[in-house]
């Protein structure tokens, strides 16, 4: 599990929301809508940090019958699998930075897991229940295009030059220029071979999300914001626009 306090925090708060709402597991889109936010990102865009930034603001401008906001990223695929009483240990074989077929397949036939394939519906039947309850943030794995035709999203893609995400990521992980070049271009490239495979769509489509963000010089905090404004704008969120200054 992740090692970010408010992460998990978050997943209490989502845990206890599905225990009270009672929902059931289905692809068909909600009669009620409530807001949700997908987050599509290159690698070292800036996805978590202005997650972070996110939660509170939300919380704050567009909060739903007092419910927190939360932020999952590689949570969600481990709450889809124990959602459907499936072993943790069955996410090393959805990753969504690679496509381990082999690995894969061999765990198929002998038995370790059910096909590939019914393992990803799974992941997005989790997908479309968490989004029907609203106040959740999702980072990656296809988020916008499996709910996208649920009402209430709003659908972001980060993006960042090479030469900036090369920095951010030797920052974090102390590495050489070239280590960091090759993981992102790795990265990157796994990223649209599995929106590609999966949804035969190209992730960098711009006119599948509602705002594409370039973070290059924007401070997460000041990106945080602007989402938050755009958001309120397209889904109609009752509150007025200078509350925001």
């Amino acid at each position: 599990m992740t090692q970010h306090t408010y992460l998990d925090h978050g997943v209490s708060i989502l845990h206890a929301r599905l225990q009270s709402s009672g929902a059931q597991s289905s692809t068909a889109v909600p009669a009620t809508s409530h807001p949700f936010l997908t987050i599509s990102r290159e690698s070292c865009a800036g996805a978590t940090t202005i997650g972070q930034h996110l939660v509170p603001l939300l919380n704050e401008k567009m909060n739903e019958d007092g419910r927190s906001w939360m932020f999952l990223d590689k949570d969600l695929l481990t709450h889809a699998l124990t959602k459907h009483h499936l072993p943790e240990r069955l996410a090393e074989y959805l990753p969504e930075d690679r496509i381990p077929e082999i690995k894969a397949l061999i765990g198929e036939l002998v038995g370790l897991h059910p096909p590939l394939w019914e393992l990803e519906r799974r992941v997005s039947d989790a997908i479309l229940q968490f989004a029907s309850l609203g106040c959740v943030i999702f980072a990656g794995r296809a988020a916008h295009l499996i709910t996208r035709s649920s009402p209430g999203g709003f659908h972001l893609r980060l993006v960042a030059s090479m030469e900036a995400r090369i920095k951010r990521l030797r920052e974090l992980q102390n590495c050489s220029r070239q280590t960091a070049e090759n993981i992102l271009h790795d990265t990157d490239h796994a990223r649209r071979r599995y929106v590609q495979i999966n949804f035969e769509r190209e992730i960098d489509d711009p006119h599948t999300y509602d705002m594409v963000l370039n973070t290059d010089h924007i401070e997460p905090a000041t990106a945080a914001h602007l989402v938050l404004r755009a958001m309120q704008d397209r889904l109609k969120a009752p509150v007025a626009f200078d509350q925001l200054v």
